[in-house]
């Protein structure tokens, strides 16, 4: 895969990220930047580089990490206490600016990538784009795109720019305010665990 070094330019902005979260299990809240590999949207192919999330929204965030899929051709849409208790969310910000590719409109077409490469329930092919970007586009920091279910913005950074961030503590998501509008835009139950009588 071919990309365009001057449509990337085109398509790309230097900005600095504010108020971004990421949601991560508590299990790494000692290192809220953390990365490794996985098969995820924009993870690489052949784990030669790593990506970090974040979102603006904590709906996203949450929807991303923790639903997904779990409720497709599902009438009920509960968690249990137990499903949220293990997450928890930072803040993050950037140190300096970034440079983001913007991928959520016409770059995609102009840079001839196949309709479903960011959108599609199956990531390989959105996997090959980032991996051609990483390689192709030294320059690019991070990828500005469209969540696949929540239709809001979302941003990939590369371990590149790892350093240019800053994360706040990891807190328990169950204990944020911001969590139960975020569960009801997405149409979910939480189902709470029954006080222990004494």
């Amino acid at each position: 895969m071919k990309i365009d070094p001057d449509i990337v330019r085109q398509h790309s902005k230097r900005s600095h990220l504010k108020s971004h979260l990421r949601v991560t299990p508590l299990a790494h809240a000692a290192t809220p930047l953390g990365m490794g590999f996985g098969k995820t949207r924009l993870a690489c192919p052949d784990d030669t580089f790593k990506v970090l999330y974040i979102a603006p929204q904590l709906v996203t965030g949450v929807a991303e990490t923790i639903i997904r899929d779990r409720f497709v051709e599902k009438a009920q849409r509960r968690l249990t206490e137990e499903d949220i208790e293990t997450w928890g969310a930072t803040e993050v910000e950037s140190r300096e600016a970034l440079n983001i590719l913007d991928l959520r409109k016409l770059a995609p077409h102009h840079l001839g990538l196949r309709t479903d490469a960011l959108l599609a329930k199956n990531q390989a092919a959105g996997r090959r784009v980032s991996r051609a970007i990483y390689e192709q586009a030294p320059r690019v920091d991070a990828i500005l795109y469209t969540s696949r279910l929540t239709k809001m913005n979302c941003v990939c950074v590369y371990d590149r720019a790892a350093t240019k961030l800053h994360a706040g503590p990891v807190h328990p998501l169950i204990n944020l305010r911001a969590l139960t509008p975020a569960l009801e835009l997405l149409k979910i139950q939480v189902l709470r665990a029954p006080i222990a009588r004494p």
